[in-house]
């Protein structure tokens, strides 16, 4: 029988076998510019939003346009295998982490598996939508909403996770104001490093408020008793359309994801893998 230790030491040199593959680190370059695509569409979804269209601006709305496109079918495919791969090696990089206290090697290993468990789950709805389907985030939101509203201390659940994501999401902002994020890239000379930075700092601002607005949902459907009025990014988007000023913010944040795209694009050529 394998020891725990035993165990855990055969985890760290599958992770760092896989971290020093030629091939997982091509596929994981391919996966940012893959979420560079999600992030266009999504974007450019977003923008139609707040001009009155009635298209689901989130993740599952840009693989339906994916999925409608000539060659869909086999674009679908590519995105949740690069997504996918992406997924892989920051499950890798959650595993192998020794640098740091313990407190510091746990903020990163949660930090990369939660954008491990984003990509592969993206990945999960391409294939979805590549056999047929047609999910709804909003309506997928409210199921698991009203799931967990269901069982003793529901409310404080979903709270919590609501809570998670607006920090997130004030992590994402953060991120942008102070720049860090430029410790994940090599930052080339000249202009394409001034784009690396400018996309980079506009693009992590919008998807911060967008975390930040999906969180805030989960928050009042927590303390209302409501599933109803959770949702995911679509939800988000509408609720805030409705406000006073809306459609201008709205637009904002479809413009930011389309920089933010763009920096995912440049992070797939400049990426510290």
């Amino acid at each position: 029988m394998t020891s725990p230790s035993g165990a855990e030491g055969a985890a760290k040199q599958a992770a760092r076998e896989a971290r020093s593959s030629p091939a997982l680190r091509l596929l994981a370059r391919g996966g940012y510019a893959a979420n560079g695509v999600v992030h266009l569409l999504v974007g450019g979804i977003v923008i139609a939003v707040a001009a009155g269209a009635g298209a689901d601006g989130d993740q599952a709305g840009a693989f339906k346009a994916v999925g409608a496109a000539p060659a869909g079918f086999l674009a679908l495919w590519a995105l949740a295998l690069l997504l996918a791969a992406l997924g892989v090696w920051h499950l890798a990089n959650a595993v192998v982490i020794t640098r740091g206290s313990d407190i510091k090697k746990w903020g990163v290993r949660i930090g990369e598996g939660g954008q491990a468990l984003v990509f592969i789950a993206l990945g999960v709805i391409a294939v979805s939508v590549a056999l047929g389907a047609r999910p709804d985030a909003d309506e997928t939101a409210q199921d698991a909403s009203r799931g967990v509203l269901a069982i003793a201390g529901g409310p404080f659940l979903l709270g919590l996770v609501g809570l998670g994501l607006g920090i997130g999401g004030v992590a994402f902002v953060v991120m942008g104001v102070r720049r860090s994020f430029r410790t994940k890239v090599e930052i080339p000379p000249g202009a394409a490093g001034k784009a690396v930075t400018i996309l980079g700092v506009v693009g992590f601002l919008a998807k911060g408020a967008a975390l930040v607005a999906i969180g805030i949902l989960l928050i009042v459907a927590a303390i209302r008793v409501e599933p109803e009025a959770a949702g995911g990014l679509d939800g988000a988007v509408r609720a805030l359309r409705e406000m006073t000023g809306g459609p201008f913010l709205v637009a904002s944040i479809g413009g930011g994801l389309i920089a933010y795209g763009l920096f995912c694009f440049l992070r797939a050529r400049y990426a510290r893998l």
